[in-house]
């Protein structure tokens, strides 16, 4: 008998530009703008190699003295698979960041499994805004 061993290369990890800059706008108005490339790589070599990508807004978006915009007026839209490799990816659907929601998803397939999107954030800017640079943080997860 002769066998071998298949050996997992690596684990499940996201990959993201760590900052991104979006239009500017006045009160009132909507800020918009791509996020860059975040990247799904699976390299677990399993049988069932499903797995869920979630975006979240972890810190609201503040200025000094400007009152919090929170996910609620921010909307998350993943756009189209990039580069996919081996394996139907499905996108979550646009909505707010009011809570945690599905940037991305493998639902079924085996073996390793990679993709990217370039997702869209559309900040709605509260007529009460003041004037100032915001910032806040959009986190991705995969599990």
């Amino acid at each position: 008998m002769t066998t071998f061993q298949v050996t997992a290369t690596g684990g499940l990890t996201v990959a993201l530009p760590t900052s991104a800059t979006l239009s500017g706008v006045t009160p009132g108005g909507t800020a918009t703008g791509q996020l860059g490339n975040v990247a799904v790589t699976a390299e677990r070599s399993l049988a069932d190699a499903s797995w869920v990508a979630t975006a979240s807004l972890t810190d609201n978006f503040t200025t000094p003295g400007g009152s919090p915009i929170t996910g609620s007026a921010v909307t998350y839209t993943p756009g189209a698979a990039i580069n996919p490799v081996n394996g139907a990816f499905t996108a979550g659907t646009a909505g707010t960041l009011a809570s945690a929601r599905t940037a991305y998803s493998k639902t079924s397939g085996s073996g390793d499994n990679s993709v990217e999107w370039n997702p869209t954030l559309d900040v709605a800017v509260p007529a009460s805004a003041v004037a100032g640079t915001y910032s806040g943080t959009v986190t991705h997860s995969v599990a």
